[in-house]
């Protein structure tokens, strides 16, 4: 299958969990046979902190400075395609709409990877760049990384015809147990972009637990952190760690903690790509709760839960042994269900029952 992708970037993971997702599913299509162009508006915030240049062997990575340069590539490249995809927060998403719509791809598709956002602004009023006045409606396939109830909305309020979830997933020849970072060392670590939606959360099973155990390290990586965060004395920042030093990072960790976007969490059915990072690298995780969580996870067994701060002090006081065996129990059930390569897989599915659906109209 020759896909065609219009998204926010795959050549930077500054700033965005989009890059990290198509790494995995690019690299699992293109072992499987197919072949994907991924077209990538240059903007100078992503140039500055590329941390890809090229997608292997069957991938092409096209990055254009405006609309006007990219149409004649991506005409040729959807004359020739099977499915075309655009996402959300692709910068030129209305007009890769437009192309792909008018275009002889046999598959249109849309991927919202940002659905509860998706949601939120629409309840609040407010503009959604990527979606166009018509909705969603003239897409072959709508496809939404949260399950749940947003499948629902997708359809009663964007007017999606064909919905399907397709979730995070990790690519475990990447993220694995590795030797841990002594730059990294933590009892509890987190990885994360700033969002002032995560920051009470944050405060109260991180920041906090910091406060209470002075005596110990704490680690934070992640970009656009702010002056005034409350750091302590005993928290330790690390500017933006590309994907590659991800296993390193969480190897030196204890206990990594998982803090779910506020609109995410909302809605449900939406699972962080650090779960599944974590996870795969072998490493025992705290998360804050989401309904649809256990259908990924067990509570308990394979994940530890946390909504108050004296639930974190409680993991941080588990014995090793127990803390190893979650971690084990997370990794395997993350290789049986969560990997790049079945996701893929679940995508290709997705796209060749549109196809014969389209067939059939």
């Amino acid at each position: 299958m020759r896909l065609v992708v219009f998204g926010l970037s795959v050549s930077s993971s500054w700033g965005n969990g989009h890059a990290a997702l198509w790494r995995a599913l690019i690299a699992a299509l293109l072992a499987d046979g197919h072949r994907v162009a991924f077209f990538e508006r240059d903007v100078d915030y992503y140039a500055r902190n590329r941390d890809l240049h090229a997608l292997p062997e069957g991938g092409e990575l096209v990055l254009y400075r405006d609309w006007a340069e990219a149409l004649p590539r991506a005409q040729r490249a959807l004359a020739e395609a099977d499915a075309g995809i655009v996402t959300s927060y692709c910068p030129d998403a209305l007009d890769a709409t437009e192309l792909l719509l008018g275009s002889l791809a046999a598959v249109r598709c849309f991927y919202d990877l940002d659905t509860p956002v998706t949601l939120a602004r629409l309840a609040a009023g407010e503009p959604v760049g990527y979606v166009g006045p018509a909705g969603l409606g003239g897409f072959d396939l709508v496809l939404s990384y949260t399950g749940g109830g947003a499948l629902h909305a997708l359809r009663d309020r964007l007017g999606a015809r064909r919905v399907a979830p397709l979730y995070g997933s990790v690519d475990p020849a990447l993220h694995r147990p590795a030797a841990p970072d002594p730059r990294f060392e933590a009892a509890l670590s987190y990885l994360g972009t700033y969002a002032d939606d995560r920051q009470a959360t944050l405060e109260r099973l991180f920041v906090e637990p910091a406060r209470r155990r002075p005596g110990s390290r704490f680690t934070i990586g992640g970009a656009q952190y702010p002056p005034d965060f409350p750091w302590t004395d005993n928290i330790w920042f690390v500017r933006h760690l590309p994907p590659a030093e991800h296993p390193a990072f969480y190897a030196a960790s204890r206990l990594t903690l998982n803090v779910t976007r506020e609109a995410m969490a909302r809605s449900g059915w939406c699972p962080s790509g650090r779960l599944f990072e974590a996870a795969s690298c072998g490493v025992p995780i705290l998360s804050d709760w989401f309904d649809g969580l256990d259908a990924f996870f067990e509570p308990g067994r394979e994940v530890l839960i946390a909504r108050t701060t004296e639930d974190a002090m409680a993991a941080l006081d588990m014995p090793d042994a127990e803390l190893a065996a979650v971690a084990r129990r997370a990794r395997e059930r993350c290789l049986a269900e969560h990997t790049a390569q079945r996701r893929a897989r679940e995508m290709v599915a997705a796209l060749e029952s549109a196809t014969a659906s389209v067939g059939g109209d």
